[in-house]
């Protein structure tokens, strides 16, 4: 037996990317029906983002080969999803030529200081780019987070995968130490500075947010990332408010380059394919029975083989994360220009991003109906108008939603449309639209048998009222019957008389009205044959006896 355990494998190059869903709540006063990225743009020198002028809109010196394999890649609709046709200026506003998704950057965060647990070292990884993603027509925002670092050991990047992404601690031990998140998180700026830290350590703040208003209180790292964006429920002023819809451990991407991704136990691949963190002590996070079926359901192995540009090169899904691992002596595999690094960043990205974003909004059209029902009291006239209203406009949001971002497809090529379709079927878009679509259809079709109800009983009401008064119009008009002569008679007289009468026929209209549906119930009876004459006196009796309410 040798005297010493054999060396962790080392993660050569490593890279993690954090893409994190948020509901952007409708503004209102004077900024009401904006889309949220020109408010955010509007705020100028007061917010560090800044809207992204990128490679296909910007200066073509910076426009490369990589932005052109990730253009090529999706389909044309896909296409001018992401890329808009034309590509009007972003200083235009033009939503019909422009893209769809707009991109902020923030650039004074450089890197970010974390800590896992107790006992372990700090880990600095650089931090590529900070991005927000908005769409037009839809109230959903990503948060985009892109970090790095080289000679990483592996159980240190399965816990950073398990870790980092977290919106805020999910509890704490029984030494009040936050669990399954970061123990610390520092972001620095590029000179060393630390501009924000996390909390995670305050239990009592997260317990007294949660006590007070039923919703999560984001750590101090993340709410400070996002400012001017705020939460909901936060004491804090922005100019956009957010609302989390999807659980609070965000999307992630991983991309690992190690010497021999061989050598890797399964036990390994389950927590990088999973996103379980390091365990040491055990084998398998899970129970073997648990994970008979994981290389089928979760592992893309195409290019799981010692031959070709980029051997050994294994992709994971789990719906929630989506990890490539691969050898860090193959070029084309640490190429950031047209190898795997590159497709990782670029065209692998997308394909995440355009899943996550199609379950982000097919949940806060979900949200939306709730919210709808909700504030719906049947019996204030006022509050059934403004559901009728949002039910129409969330409606109407869905169709466009269907016609603008829903597809099956992406791309033909075969790597891409697998990844999309790996990814599309663990997070279960399908049932998730098909289910939003039924529920937005049955409030629709409330809606429209709503109307036609009140349109029956408008129609009944006009029938009663045109019945009981043709025996009035008969009456006076027989043979062109004058009843009063009143042709003669002086101008006072003719418009007192003319008055008269319109006073009454408007009163007698009103009140017909008024008994119409009583009216109406007896005329129903007066119409059968079979039902004695006592019965139907008894119901033209009914028209004015009083009802009692029910107790």
């Amino acid at each position: 037996m040798p005297d010493t355990a054999p060396a962790a494998p080392l993660v050569r190059h490593f890279r993690q990317v954090l893409l994190w869903p948020l509901r952007v709540l409708p503004q209102t006063g004077r900024a009401a029906g904006r889309p949220p990225w020109q408010a955010l743009r509007d705020l100028g020198p007061a917010t560090p983002w800044r809207e992204q002028v990128d490679e296909y809109t910007g200066p073509q010196q910076t426009f490369h080969e990589r932005h052109y394999h990730e253009f090529v890649t999706f389909l044309p609709y896909v296409q001018r999803f992401l890329y808009g046709e034309g590509r009007a200026a972003r200083d235009v506003d033009d939503e019909d030529g422009g893209a769809p998704m707009r991109v902020f950057r923030r650039r004074d965060v450089a890197a970010v200081r974390v800590l896992s647990g107790a006992g372990a070292a700090p880990v600095t990884l650089r931090v590529q780019h900070v991005d927000l993603y908005f769409f037009f027509d839809v109230d959903v925002v990503l948060l985009n987070v892109e970090v790095e670092c080289d000679d990483l050991a592996l159980d240190q990047a399965q816990e950073l995968m398990y870790r980092f992404g977290r919106g805020y601690p999910p509890g704490w031990d029984d030494q009040g130490r936050p669990m399954h998140c970061l123990a610390e998180v520092d972001w620095l700026a590029a000179d060393g500075r630390v501009l924000a830290s996390s909390d995670a350590q305050q239990r009592d703040a997260f317990l007294a947010h949660v006590a007070e208003h039923r919703s999560p209180r984001l750590s101090a790292h993340w709410a400070w990332l996002l400012q001017p964006l705020v939460a909901d429920h936060s004491g804090s002023e922005g100019a956009l408010r957010l609302r989390q819809i999807e659980y609070y451990r965000m999307p992630t991407m991983a991309y690992l380059a190690l010497d021999d991704p061989r050598a890797l136990a399964r036990g390994d691949w389950v927590r990088l394919g999973l996103v379980t963190g390091a365990r040491a002590d055990v084998a398998l996070p899970f129970a073997e029975q648990h994970l008979a079926d994981f290389e089928a359901r979760h592992c893309y192995d195409r290019y799981w083989s010692p031959q070709g540009p980029a051997p050994d090169t294994r992709y994971l899904c789990c719906g929630h994360a989506l990890v490539v691992v691969g050898r860090a002596d193959a070029h084309f595999f640490r190429c950031a220009e047209r190898g795997v690094l590159a497709q990782f960043r670029h065209e692998h990205f997308i394909i995440f991003l355009i899943a996550h974003f199609q379950k982000a909004a097919l949940m806060m059209f979900s949200d939306r109906l709730v919210e709808a029902l909700k504030r719906l009291k049947v019996r204030d006239a006022d509050s059934v108008r403004r559901f009728k209203r949002a039910i129409r406009a969330s409606f109407e949001g869905f169709l466009r939603f269907t016609h603008r971002y829903w597809f099956h497809e992406v791309a033909e090529q075969a790597q891409a449309r697998a990844l999309f379709r790996l990814t599309a079927d663990q997070l279960g878009l399908d049932p998730l639209y098909i289910d939003v679509k039924q529920r937005i259809a049955d409030m629709s079709d409330y809606l429209d048998a709503d109307s036609l109800r009140r349109q029956a009983n408008t129609v009944v009401r006009l029938t009663v009222v045109t019945i009981f008064g043709l025996i009035g119009t008969v009456t006076t008009g027989f043979l062109g019957m004058n009843l009063l002569a009143e042709a003669d008679a002086p101008l006072w007289r003719r418009l007192a008389t003319f008055t008269a009468v319109a006073l009454a026929s408007a009163a007698l209209t009103i009140y017909t009205m008024a008994k119409s549906k009583r009216l109406s119930d007896f005329l129903d009876v007066l119409s059968e044959e079979h039902v004695p004459a006592l019965a139907k006196l008894r119901a033209f009796a009914d028209v004015w006896r009083r009802r009692r309410e029910p107790s």
